[in-house]
């Protein structure tokens, strides 16, 4: 794939990222909230190399905090959208399973969002750590199982397109294979 048409799909992803992650979310508590920009994650994770991903992450979360400011800015957050985006890249940047996909995204939702996410809420606000622990745990869990499905159904629509237009590889594909 050129440079230019890498740089145009960056670009688009990360557009899309952005409004999604602004004006698509589900209030659900204090600094908690249900969003779908996981599936954008997960999708640029698989297409762009490790090191571009993490770029990406960097240059998404300022971007998008500053195009759409929501409190104060915190770069614990950057390092929340680096980590999330390093782990599904470890996951599904090679190959793409439904088996991977469930561990990359149990990986993200318990390291990344219950324990990274707990620490920045408990520097950030009023309540302790235990408090956002609890909260997000609850959350987390009780959604991981439906983002899978989500992702899983999203990535079937677009995988031929991604893979037509070279974006993505023959084992990057999610076909019918075994889950273990």
């Amino acid at each position: 794939m050129s440079k230019t048409k890498r740089i145009i799909i960056t670009a688009l992803l990360m557009s899309l990222q952005i409004v999604l992650g602004a004006f698509v979310r589900i209030p659900v508590g204090e600094n908690l909230n249900i969003y779908f920009t996981y599936i954008i994650v997960m999708i640029t994770a698989i297409i762009l190399k490790p090191t571009e991903a993490l770029i990406y992450a960097v240059v998404e979360d300022n971007l998008a905090f500053f195009l759409f400011p929501n409190g104060t800015y915190f770069p614990g957050y950057t390092l929340t959208a680096v980590a999330g985006i390093m782990i599904y890249s470890a996951f599904l940047n090679k190959e793409v399973s439904i088996r991977r996909i469930i561990l990359a995204k149990t990986a993200v939702n318990v390291f990344v969002n219950i324990a990274l996410n707990s620490v920045w809420s408990a520097i950030l606000f009023s309540k302790g750590y235990l408090y956002y622990l609890t909260a997000s745990t609850f959350k987390n869990l009780i959604m991981l199982p439906l983002e899978i499905l989500i992702f899983i159904a999203v990535y079937r629509l677009v995988q031929n397109s991604l893979y037509a237009n070279k974006l993505i590889n023959e084992k990057q594909l999610l076909t019918n294979k075994p889950v273990i």
